[in-house]
């Protein structure tokens, strides 16, 4: 119960030290609604915080999270597609001006895909969901044979990444505001252990570090 305690804790500090600091900004966005021009798309993992690696405020992003920050393909039925549905309200409703879809280094879904999972009914979902993972692994096999494990991993983590870019493109509201020239997609890619932000150049097909000067 000590983290649950902290947490418990730690709202009682937010609304008497913090709140106050926002309460403002916040009657804001409950008076006028949110407005997000950026909808962020990454990993679950508790090790990364979107707002804290990147210094943002209540509203200026809405926060898509799933294991291994992966997009699945647009697949037009009637089933509950829970990613799909929060990459739909922020582009059609929302109308969201960038896409960032932000993986990281010690990534544990990518580590998955070159492990063997318990055939385990508690996993049903967790295996389905790694799938969407696995055209990365495919191209990494290819065409990093010989490299060590961890490299692999670390090289599959960002290339899930340009996976994950492609299949937003399936996704006819999210094509249609590209086209128009309302939306741009971005690949960034989180590491741990340093704190720092690359962002995936198509021109040079690399990951370069982040900044003001490059925007991208």
């Amino acid at each position: 119960m000590e983290k649950l305690e902290q947490l418990i804790k730690g709202n009682q500090e937010f609304q008497n030290l913090h709140f106050k600091k926002f309460e403002y900004h916040f009657d804001e966005l409950i008076n006028k609604g949110q407005s997000p021009e950026i909808l962020f798309i990454g990993c679950s993992d508790s090790r990364v915080v979107p707002d804290l690696i990147t210094g943002s405020q209540p509203g200026d992003l809405f926060i898509l999270r799933n294991i291994g920050n992966f997009v699945p393909p647009f697949k037009k039925d009637n089933d509950y597609h829970g990613t799909a549905a929060a990459i739909e309200y922020a582009v059609s409703i929302l109308e969201v001006k960038h896409i960032i879809v932000c993986g990281h280094s010690h990534c544990g879904a990518c580590e998955s895909l070159y492990k063997e999972l318990p055939d385990d009914d508690n996993l049903i979902h967790v295996k389905k969901w790694l799938e969407i993972g696995n055209p990365a692994k495919v191209f990494v096999e290819h065409n990093f044979k010989d490299c060590a494990l961890d490299e692999k991993i670390r090289i599959t983590e960002k290339i899930s990444i340009m996976f994950q870019l492609d299949n937003l493109l399936s996704y006819p509201a999210v094509k249609r505001r590209i086209e128009d020239g309302l939306l741009v997609i971005h690949g960034w890619y989180y590491e741990l252990q340093s704190g720092k932000i690359k962002y995936f150049d198509s021109s040079s097909m690399e990951f370069k570090e982040l900044s003001q000067e490059n925007n991208q």
